[in-house]
């Protein structure tokens, strides 16, 4: 006797066993009663239509239908399950030589709008390319894969430690997974700690200094050093570039050659600090002091402050030699008793400066600045280029004073001139008396183009072009009195000036 199993056609489930006698028509007959169909046709498991009992083999699975055709189960329980959605299938994906394992759902379910679910939500619409092992590529780094696939596994980000949270956050944007990128994002942003910009206190600068070769350039550009007390330390060729020194306490620090380009010095104190070389290009040192602080360097290495702002600086007592301030705003700045022999001056702003005391020998002074500057009691006389050119600044420039020891007498004595003059004639008559007392001078001191020309050198021109360039002065026949007044004798200097105010006089009158 022979045993097969009845399945309703299309169907796996809910099978009768059932003994096959007689004919195909009693066999039909048992498979309605038991399945509770008309029963019609039989199917072996690949479709093949049964028309002869003789063809029945014992333990064959046979599918019954009401005439309709066959229906594979396996088939249709894959519709049923792409219907359902339930992508139950298993894949193995190659990410970058790294073999993973997941399901479909798992890459679909999650983040439906994803590229991963794009990809895989139905076979082969996008061509995914497979290994030799039947597993897709993708091109990606598997180490920043996993935590994503872990994520789509539980919904949880979970990276291991060791692994680059950016890395993570660029292939979750590159398989367009959103949710999780907005995650990454604020995770990074909590690992960063806060930026310090706390000021860095002398203990930590000092524990930096001392663990920094000697020969090692340091570096502290655009650092906060701001209210630090860095005073006496040795800060030679430090590059403080942009750093904040803001009231800042570096008195008789050693800051030789460092570079305090664009650096905030403003309300610091550098007293008597050494400056020898320093570069303090466009810097800001306004309200600064700078007592008694060297800028003079004896190998010739010249400080450059070009540009600086130095409004309001005390640098009273302070060694200058051959400092380059150009373009520079020293306005209300107090440099009483400086050495500025050969500074470079030209163009900037002495506006109310306090220059009492200076010493401006062979200074460039070419288009500064000097309203309301203070030129009293120099040291040296200034060139007689230098001077026309400050005289002429403006009406509330001050009357230079050469302090010498006929020079008040002089002044005394030209005071009764000056005062009874029309406006028109004051500048000219300063001027003249001022050649009066270089002459009268030389009693005392050297050839009378010293301090008129620079360098002292015998030029018969510069006096003439100076007192060209006055603006009220009788212009005819000065040449002439001029080109022969270099050889005279003091004696014959004074006829000759005598003879110069007489006729300044008559061509005025």
């Amino acid at each position: 006797m022979r045993r097969v199993t009845l399945f309703v056609n299309g169907s796996s489930k809910n099978g009768k066993v059932v003994a096959v006698y007689g004919t195909l028509s009693d066999l039909l007959s048992v498979a309605s009663n038991k399945l509770g169909i008309r029963a019609s046709n039989l199917y072996n498991g690949k479709g093949g239509l049964i028309d002869d009992i003789a063809l029945i083999r014992d333990d064959d699975v046979l599918y019954v239908s009401e005439g309709d055709a066959f229906v594979d189960p396996q088939s249709e329980g894959k519709a049923a399950e792409d219907r359902s959605g339930s992508h139950t299938d298993w894949l193995t994906l190659n990410i970058g030589g790294r073999l993973f394992t997941t399901t479909r759902s798992t890459l679909v379910s999650k983040e439906p709008d994803s590229m991963l679910a794009h990809m895989f939500r139905e076979k082969d619409v996008w061509g995914n390319k497979q290994d030799e092992r039947g597993a897709y590529l993708i091109d990606r780094s598997p180490e920043y894969f996993e935590p994503i696939l872990n994520y789509l596994r539980h919904g949880q980000l979970i990276v291991n430690e060791g692994i680059n949270l950016l890395g993570v956050l660029e292939e979750a944007r590159f398989f367009g997974i959103e949710r999780l990128a907005e995650q990454l994002e604020v995770a990074i942003k909590n690992s960063h700690p806060p930026e310090d910009h706390s000021p860095i206190s002398r203990k930590e600068f000092v524990r930096f200094l001392l663990a920094t070769p000697t020969k090692s350039e340091l570096r502290c550009q655009g650092l906060n050093f701001s209210g630090a007390d860095l005073s006496r330390l040795d800060l030679r060729y430090i590059n403080f570039k942009m750093a904040n020194l803001s009231r800042c306490n570096l008195s008789q620090a050693n800051l030789c050659c460092s570079n305090l380009e664009r650096a905030d010095l403003s309300g610091a104190n550098l007293d008597g600090a050494n400056l020898q070389g320093v570069k303090m290009l466009c810097s800001n040192a306004e309200g600064a002091s700078l007592k008694g602080c060297n800028f003079e360097d004896p190998s010739g290495l010249k400080a450059n402050l070009e540009g600086a702002n130095l409004k309001g600086v005390d640098m009273e007592g302070s060694q200058m030699t051959g400092i380059n301030l150009r373009v520079a705003t020293l306005k209300n700045a107090k440099l009483k008793n400086c050495n500025l022999r050969g500074a470079t001056l030209a163009g900037t702003d002495l506006e109310n400066c306090d220059l009492s005391g200076c010493d401006l020998q062979e200074a460039n002074l070419r288009g500064s600045n000097v309203k309301g500057a203070i030129f009293e009691e120099m040291l040296t006389p200034l060139h007689m280029s230098q001077s026309v050119l400050l005289l002429n600044e403006g009406n509330q420039s001050r009357l230079l004073h050469f302090k010498s020891p006929c020079s008040e007498g002089l002044e005394k004595a030209a005071e009764p001139f000056t005062g009874q003059l029309d406006p028109r004639m004051r500048v000219s008559s300063a001027l003249l008396w001022m050649m009066v007392c270089v002459v009268v001078l030389q009693v005392h001191c050297h050839h009378w183009s010293y301090g008129l020309s620079p360098g002292g050198r015998h030029a018969a021109e510069s006096l003439t072009g100076t007192l060209q360039a006055a603006a009220y002065l009788p212009r005819k026949g000065l040449a002439s009195y001029m080109c022969d007044y270099v050889d005279l004798s003091p004696r014959n200097k004074l006829s000759k000036v005598k003879e110069l105010l007489d006729s300044l006089a008559d061509s005025e009158s």
